[in-house]
């Protein structure tokens, strides 16, 4: 056996060839192999988990929640910029193979083809333009024009996850190029051109660290920060820096760049809005600036850039100054890397910081979107709808969501500096009233427009749910129970004209007594249906529900779809008992749709992701009054507004035919409608505090801010004059003798009752011959007579042709004139013309 000599002076050969050499040597093979082995496990484990990760997708889906489709109609303001923005929020792209729809842009014009995904068969279509206007509207099928077209509806939202994150998934080809440079010039410039780590930048931030004496740059790049969000904890450390490494190695090898770079997009966490994590460019464009990711300019795309670095540290709405610190750094950097010219770095720098106030708020209608999820779960308990694609078409018109917005937050400051002025809130510091909207069409019961409060953010209850005492706008009900005697055959009937008096009054029920009072305990003596309602007096209205009885009163209510809490008591008549503003909404039906109530509805149609339809809403209705009975109500409450307490619609401006009611309780209410939209609107304390501003001060405002809004568009500007059904009379009236007004009679008006229930005698009080005649909707032809508004009688003489025996001798009391002064401050004059009655 050959020896090997060593020579002396070769020290390392001799210890390493010696024992305890040998034994260094075992271990540090048996380190490098089980090293090699963890390493081969890790790699193995790492490789295993992204492999699931992206098996199902790497991100969870959720359903997606769009609004109602959009009617645009030749003649409309509206540009081919605009239809584009609204097509792409939809789904729709210009890549032919798009399953939503496509689009393809042509001079003046563009072209709508809807795919297979598409929430309507409609039959593609051309929108052409001139000045912003629509010019034209051509259907591809047979090649002829169309009045209207329907564009997709466009998407709201989608449901949060189960950790209250919120996303809207991107393409990597639907990022804008802006967007990209400004995310690689802020977080990794090389990041197309390196293989997951930059050795340049490790080694700029080493020196960087080494020279601040501090954790100053970091060395991440984007694949690094995709595998830190995607797999791993946040907590810093060199624990979390090997498997980082390695996860990075396997998506650098797995995905591409563009596909890296994607999931990038919609994983990235943007900070918070409300109480939901913002995560990717898609959503944090809803959140922060109120449009479409693709829509973002310059100055925008910096911004988001920004935020990526630190989304608390850089929050634009609580730190503004700063954010807008790190966009110019976010600019300069595309400045220096060739992305932006020096024009466009120096225009850009100056910009301001446009964060859109309450984007979210009014873009994504959160309280809205909180009803859709939970009728979901209630109606269709066995879908997971916050794991899976559905797809759910909601009733939602995004022009009057913006618009509730935009009035709610411009009456909620009229009414915060109205209470700031108030005694009991002067230099303390009080808690915020709250607002809620409702907004629906009366023929569908479809909602429209809904705000559940201020601020999403600060509190999520859903004041639309909340029970509160309606007050003076339940009265009408009263009325229309008392009305409605002219239907049912009650042995007493009243019409607008029957009076009743006003005075201090004890009303006992149950042997107890309830002593109600006027506002600013004003009484007027001697009234009419018509001018206690528009002057919204209590003592009237409680003894007319205590003429009908109070029980057919609440039956009446119970059918409009009120709540079963509701009693047969005399403060029913002043809504003293807890009803929903959204029942309310419900309720108002009756007298916005001829006597029919329409259920509120707000979710249109449920698809799975394969398009089956899963659900579809149908109407519920049901009959509850006379027609003629709710257009003597409508010819009431439009007296509300022409002579009564919501006479300020007017003097703010808007115009339009409209009935309406004011309600104060210890909360400020409004309840109007058009022939096109109704509206409710409720203002008061959380707690239930008393807000001490009458409805005509506090939710008025607002419905007349929004209802304005409403006219600006197509669907609700053409409002029509409230038509008379058949069998609707109009006389003229003398005010002070209730009889058929003469020639001679001064202030004659005209007056509206159900035929057969109007007065028949001539005025005895002024002389002369009888003025005009019984005029009865739906026995003249004239075709002006059926569109006139007010049912003028004609000037000249004639018989009703309605039954006399049909007319009930209550009615023939003799109402008051207009109220105007108390009762206790009735002039001589006035006292001596009472001796006549």
């Amino acid at each position: 056996m050959a020896k090997v000599r060593v020579p002396r002076h070769a020290k390392a050969a001799r210890f390493f060839l010696g024992p305890f050499g040998r034994v260094v040597v075992a271990l540090v093979m048996l380190l490098g192999i089980g090293g090699l082995a963890l390493f081969t496990h890790q790699y193995v484990k790492y490789a295993r988990l992204i492999e699931e990760k992206f098996r199902g997708g790497p991100f969870t889906s959720t359903s997606k929640i769009f609004a109602a489709p959009l009617s645009v109609g030749v003649g409309d303001r509206i540009g081919v910029g605009e239809i584009v923005a609204r097509l792409r929020g939809s789904g729709y792209g210009e890549a032919r193979g798009n399953r939503m729809g496509w689009y393809h842009l042509r001079p003046n014009a563009i072209e709508i083809f809807p795919g297979p995904d598409s929430y309507f068969a409609q039959e593609a279509g051309v929108i052409k333009f001139s000045e912003d206007r629509i010019s034209g509207i051509v259907s591809l099928q047979d090649n002829t024009d169309r009045p209207i077209y329907q564009l997709e509806p466009e998407l709201i939202t989608n449901l949060s996850d189960r950790n209250r994150q919120k996303r809207r998934l991107v393409r990597f080809a639907d990022i804008p190029k802006v967007l990209i440079e400004a995310v690689t010039s802020a977080e990794d410039k090389r990041f197309f051109h390196h293989a997951g780590f930059d050795p340049i930048r490790i080694i700029k931030a080493a020196f960087v660290d080494i020279r601040e004496r501090r954790n100053a740059m970091g060395a991440s790049t984007l694949s690094m920060q995709l595998a830190r969000e995607f797999f791993l904890s946040p907590e810093r450390g060199w624990k979390r820096k090997i498997p980082e490494a390695l996860i990075t190695l396997q998506l650098e090898q797995k995905l591409s760049k563009e596909q890296i770079f994607e999931c990038y997009a919609n994983q990235i966490p943007l900070g918070r809005r409300g109480t939901f994590d913002i995560h990717g460019f898609g959503e944090g464009a809803q959140a922060f600036f109120g449009k479409d990711f693709r829509q973002l300019n310059l100055p925008e795309a910096a911004t988001i850039a920004g935020l990526i670095q630190g989304p608390s540290l850089f929050n634009p709405y609580r730190h503004p100054d700063r954010m807008k610190k790190r966009r110019n750094v976010v600019l300069l950097m595309m400045r220096q890397n060739g992305y932006i010219s020096e024009k466009e770095y120096a225009q850009s720098i100056e910009a301001p910081l446009t964060i859109a106030a309450g984007a979210m708020e009014s873009s994504e209608a959160p309280y809205f979107v909180d009803l859709v999820n939970d009728e979901l779960q209630n109606r269709l308990q066995d879908h997971d709808f916050q794991t899976s694609s559905y797809r759910v078409y909601t009733t939602l018109d995004l022009n009057l969501q913006h618009a509730a917005s935009e009035a709610v937050q411009m009456g909620m400051k009229s009414v915060d500096e109205q209470l700031k002025r108030q005694r009991r809130h002067r230099n303390k510091t009080f808690t915020e009233a709250q607002c809620a909207l409702v907004a629906l069409d009366a023929k569908t019961g479809e909602i429209k427009a809904l705000i559940g409060g201020r601020n999403y953010g600060v509190s999520q209850l859903n004041r639309v749910l909340a029970k509160r005492q309606p007050g003076s706008i339940f009265k009408p009900f009263v009325y229309a129970a008392a009305l409605n005697t002219a239907v049912t055959g009650a042995s007493k009937v009243l019409t607008p004209i029957s009076t009743v008096l006003d005075e201090r009054t004890t009303f006992w029920f149950d042997n107890k007594p309830y002593e109600p009072g006027n506002f600013q305990d004003k009484y007027y003596g001697p009234v009419t249906y018509r001018q206690a309602l528009a002057k919204s007096m209590n003592i009237p209205t409680v003894k007319i529900a205590e003429m009908v009885g109070y029980d057919v009163v609440v039956d009446l209510a119970k059918s409009a779809g009120m709540n079963l809490d509701i009693r047969p008591t005399p403060s029913v008549a002043l809504g003293a008992y807890e009803v929903m503003p959204i029942e309310m909404a419900g309720a108002y039906t009756v007298f916005a749709n001829q006597g029919v109530y329409t259920k509120p509805s707000w979710i249109s149609l449920v698809r799975a992701q394969d398009g089956k339809k899963i659900f579809e809403n149908k109407l519920e209705s049901r009959p509850v009054l006379d027609p003629r009975v709710t257009y003597l109500m409508v010819e009431l409450m439009q007296e509300v507004m022409r002579s009564g307490t919501a006479v300020a619609v007017r003097g703010r401006g808007f115009s339009p035919p409209a009935a309406a009611k004011t309600g104060t309780s210890h909360d400020g209410w409004f309840a109007g409608f058009t022939s096109e939209l109704l509206c409710i609107v409720w203002v008061g304390f959380d707690d239930n505090r008393d807000l001490k501003l009458e409805g005509a001060h506090s939710a008025l405002p607002i419905w007349t801010e929004f209802m304005k809004r409403a006219l600006e568009y197509r669907e609700y500007r053409n409002v029509r004059q409230f038509r008379a059904p058949d069998g609707i009379v109009s006389v003229q009236i003398d005010p002070l003798s209730g009889k058929l007004a003469t020639a001679a009679c001064p202030g004659a008006r005209a007056e509206v009752f159900i035929g057969g229930t109007q007065p028949l005698e001539s005025c005895p009080l002024h002389g002369g011959a009888q003025q005009g005649v019984t005029y009865a909707a739906g026995w003249e032809t004239s075709a002006a007579a059926e569109e006139s508004p007010k049912l003028k009688a004609p000037a000249s003489v004639a018989r009703s042709r309605a039954p006399r025996s049909s007319v009930s001798k209550a009615n023939a009391v003799p109402p008051a004139s207009e109220p105007g002064k108390p009762k206790e401050k009735q002039g001589f004059w006035r006292r001596a013309l009472g001796v006549f009655r």
